[in-house]
């Protein structure tokens, strides 16, 4: 990865670590995410499933809708999703059927992680990234979950 593309990705993630943040101060499990086009911020979101009483309002799930408000479509080849946590099979479905053109998470979910239970399941032309600000990501989880015992 160029030093350039790794920068972009530490600033869009720290973009998404600020929606974690949000969903953190709202007693929603930290999870954020961002959707980028050419540059620019088209869709956020934060987890709202405690707020929503909806187990489907993941951060994912909002940020991929506010871009496809954004763009007027329900495709997002031309996008990265940033997110603070890897997807579950959910959220990892629902960027499949988008085409979204690149994923970027922040910390390994073990437990519920796309990877380990459907491999599969984003579009075959998705570009994967792990790891990003991995530290500040899983960190975030931790301190959210040592609160909540």
């Amino acid at each position: 990865m160029y030093e350039k593309d790794m920068e972009e990705d530490i600033r869009f993630m720290r973009l998404a670590l600020v929606e974690a943040q949000k969903a953190f101060a709202q007693d929603e499990i930290p999870i954020g995410a961002v959707v980028v086009s050419r540059g620019q911020v088209i869709g956020r979101g934060h987890n709202l499933t405690e707020m929503l009483h909806d187990v489907t309002a993941h951060a994912e799930m909002q940020a991929i809708t506010a871009a496809a408000e954004t763009l007027g479509g329900k495709y997002l080849t031309d996008c990265t999703l940033y997110v603070t946590i890897e997807p579950c099979v959910m959220c990892a479905g629902a960027l499949g059927w988008s085409q979204v053109g690149r994923l970027v998470y922040g910390a390994s979910e073990e437990k519920r992680g796309y990877r380990r239970y459907a491999p599969q399941a984003l579009h075959p032309k998705t570009q994967v990234t792990g790891g990003i600000l991995e530290d500040e990501c899983r960190q975030l989880m931790v301190d959210f979950f040592r609160k909540r015992r």
